[in-house]
């Protein structure tokens, strides 16, 4: 592992020159924030050595390098899911090279299924904390020192002080931000009701098939996490029936431009 991230983070920085500052994750129909930054370079995963590629409608599948502000950023169109047939430590490996590539900061963010009844379709929710669920783990295994620790503190997945930037500029843009726990599990099917129920029932306000494998191996290797949900679909009796990706695509287009605007603003504050 230790070999493939150096060596694909090495291709990288020779054909782009670049060393940025921040990491965005981009989940399902997010994909255009990459319109807010001034591009360098875009590069497609089935040109990157060592990388995967994503087979899912709604992320495009690259990597893109450009400037918000004067803040050098490189954004990940399109992510890798447990539920695509990838092992953990291929859905976590773009993290690493972002690592590796100079980032500090990671800025992760996904769709989900809300079962906070103070949650609409359509809101964004601050990630304060998470549940792992997943049934493989992504530093299971033989641990490698040069990447971090064996076992690693989650005390504060999610860093309380960009929480605390993020909901002031919230604020100060006028984004309804909401916060919440984020549940994760493999999928690809929707949950249930019963299953929705459970989410609750373990304290969690949201729930979805990303995010947690790359927090996990984000404070692995110490970089400071944020976390956005945008709750795509509710997991009531009410709504059930309607969730379908087609939906979930379409709730996140229109939830977009308050995610894009809150991340550009809290990259540039910087």
């Amino acid at each position: 592992m230790w070999e493939k991230v150096q060596e694909t983070a090495k291709f990288l920085k020779e054909v782009t020159n670049y060393s940025p500052e921040f990491g965005v994750i981009l989940g399902s129909g997010l994909g255009s924030f990459t319109d807010d930054m001034v591009i360098e370079h875009t590069i497609l995963y089935a040109d990157i050595p060592n990388f995967p590629v994503s087979t899912v409608k709604g992320h495009q599948g690259a990597l893109v390098f450009g400037k918000i502000g004067n803040k050098q950023v490189v954004a990940m169109q399109g992510r890798f899911h447990y539920y695509e047939g990838y092992d953990m430590k291929t859905v976590t490996f773009p993290v690493r090279v972002m690592k590796y590539l100079g980032i500090n900061t990671m800025i992760v963010s996904n769709a989900s299924g809300g079962v906070n009844p103070n949650y609409k379709v359509g809101d964004v929710v601050l990630i304060k904390d998470h549940i792992n669920m997943f049934p493989d783990h992504p530093l299971r295994g033989t641990n490698d020192e040069r990447f971090g620790p064996r076992f690693v503190n989650m005390s504060e997945p999610y860093s309380r002080i960009l929480q605390k930037k993020a909901k002031e500029i919230a604020l100060q843009h006028g984004i309804d931000l909401k916060e919440g726990i984020y549940l994760g599990l493999q999928g690809p099917t929707f949950e249930t009701l019963a299953e929705y129920k459970m989410v609750k029932i373990v304290g969690a306000d949201c729930v979805g098939m990303s995010t947690v494998p790359e927090v996990i191996v984000a404070r692995h290797m110490e970089l400071e996490c944020l976390g956005i949900s945008v709750i795509t679909d509710m997991g009531d009796e009410h709504n059930i029936d309607e969730v379908s990706h087609e939906e979930v695509l379409e709730a996140a287009k229109k939830a977009e431009p308050n995610v894009r605007k809150l991340i550009k603003e809290f990259i540039v504050s910087f």
